[in-house]
């Protein structure tokens, strides 16, 4: 850092080619990788997942929604039955 206040980056190293770590310092550094692979992994399809639910609940509202709205719409049958009754009704 050159200037106060300036935060220095982290340098980014290969543990396999690191002159001063010990093997069980190598392992230690691929078990934090590995989960936070996991991590960020997990918080992905967490997200995905969310997506996915919320698209599935609006298919299924919406399909609801639209049997309610065209079974309120079947009225056309008690007027053809209307329409019968009275032509039996004339003859």
């Amino acid at each position: 850092p050159g200037e106060p206040g300036e935060a220095a980056f982290a340098r980014r190293i290969d543990p396999a080619r690191e002159p001063g770590l010990s093997p069980e310092q190598r392992r230690l550094m691929a078990q934090v990788e590995l989960a936070q692979r996991q991590r960020v992994l997990q918080r992905r399809l967490r997200s995905r997942n969310v997506l996915l639910a919320l698209g599935i609940g609006a298919v299924t509202l919406g399909i609801y929604g639209y049997t309610f709205y065209s079974v309120s719409q079947e009225r056309f049958l008690d007027d053809l039955e209307q329409e019968a009754e009275a032509a039996r009704a004339r003859a």
